[in-house]
């Protein structure tokens, strides 16, 4: 029985992310949040459970990567069809260049799959954040009463650039941390207690706010991080 439960865990997931993807289209944007969220419980307590449980198998891992797909990867998809969406009496069927989120989150999770070097850190940006980066913006644009068909006519270019930038960094070369770390020392995990430190400033500023801002702070510290290891190096 114990080897179905991380599967099960994986399904909620899935439901989550579905139920997500209805809220996005929906512009409820405040539910697809909170579906990114669980699915972000849900996609940790899984691979939790396989561990503690020794209940891996096959199945279970391309179980994962297809709800991820859905979660992390339709969801922001939608959100950001439905932020072109205002544009398309001008520009038909512009709003589908948001799908291309989805098509890149298709790709990142296939090459994650295949990737041996990612076992501790990531190369290109994992689709959990990119999720939470388009959830909380768009979340944030319609709380804070920005959400107005005229606003994103305007500015639809913006949300243009945003999917080209962030399907370009789903499959990018560049390294980034990630949050698993093997001890509570500083000496190792430097960049992750200045990540948190961070995240703790932005929620106290900003606080249901700071989701997106989160993610952008997490690609300054990847980027930055780079920087740093290839000056290093040339040294």
């Amino acid at each position: 029985m114990k080897k179905y439960l991380p599967n099960f865990i994986t399904c909620l997931n899935l439901c989550s992310g579905i139920i997500g993807v209805i809220a996005a289209y929906e512009e409820n944007y405040d539910y697809a949040l909170l579906c990114v969220v669980l699915s972000a419980v849900f996609d940790f307590l899984d691979g939790f459970t396989a561990r503690a449980l020794n209940a891996y198998s096959d199945i279970g891992k391309e179980l994962d990567s297809l709800a991820d797909l859905i979660s992390f990867g339709l969801v922001p998809g939608t959100i950001a069809f439905t932020l072109l969406r205002p544009v398309a009496s001008l520009f038909p069927y512009i709003e589908y260049v948001g799908f291309l989120i989805t098509v890149f989150s298709a790709l990142r999770l296939a090459k994650f799959n295949i990737d041996e070097r990612q076992k501790e850190s990531f190369i290109g940006l994992a689709t959990p954040p990119n999720a939470f980066l388009w959830a909380g913006l768009a979340f944030s644009l319609q709380q804070l009463c920005v959400w107005e068909y005229a606003f994103l006519r305007d500015y639809y270019y913006v949300v243009l650039l945003l999917v080209a930038v962030s399907s370009y960094l789903l499959v990018s070369p560049i390294p980034m941390f990630s949050l698993k770390a093997k001890s509570l020392k500083w000496h190792g995990n430097e960049i992750r207690y200045i990540f948190l430190l961070g995240c703790i400033v932005l929620l106290c500023i900003f606080k249901q706010h700071a989701v997106s801002l989160i993610i952008v702070w997490y690609l300054v510290l990847s980027l930055g991080q780079m920087a740093f290891l290839r000056l290093k190096n040339r040294q």
